[in-house]
């Protein structure tokens, strides 16, 4: 059971270091940025993507800086936001395109990013996406 102090928490807005982290990683993906995605991936990062396979740090780094591979800025629709001491979970539906392999793509994903911090440093550990209408 959650006590009051965790319950106003979870739903309290993000605090600033955390809000920032989002932003930053948000940019990374859609500039293909290795370095900020290394800092702001823990090393034992998991993905489960839209097609229900398991990615590591390492695999979703080399997708997002592959030679062909660019993602345009996208909108966070129906945003969720939880946050507890060391803990968040943000995430929400957005409509990705761009090129992947030189081929364009556009798809619809909820998703949801679970954050943790280590060390005094924010870093997403989680990530689940499913395809959504």
């Amino acid at each position: 059971m959650l006590s009051l102090m965790a319950m106003v928490l979870a739903t309290a807005v993000l605090p600033p270091d955390l809000r920032a982290a989002v932003t930053a990683y948000d940019r990374a993906q859609v500039r293909g940025d290795r370095a900020a995605l290394e800092r702001l991936l823990a090393d034992d990062y998991l993905l489960v993507n839209s097609h229900g396979k398991l990615e590591s740090k390492e695999q979703l780094i080399a997708d997002y800086t592959a030679p062909g591979f660019s993602l345009q800025p996208f909108t966070v629709e129906q945003p969720v936001q939880r946050y507890w001491e060391n803990g968040a979970v943000t995430g929400g539906v957005a409509t990705l395109s761009g090129t992947d392999g030189g081929k364009s793509y556009r798809v619809r994903l909820r998703f949801t990013d679970v954050w943790a911090k280590r060390k005094g440093v924010w870093q997403v550990i989680y990530t689940q996406a499913a395809r959504a209408e």
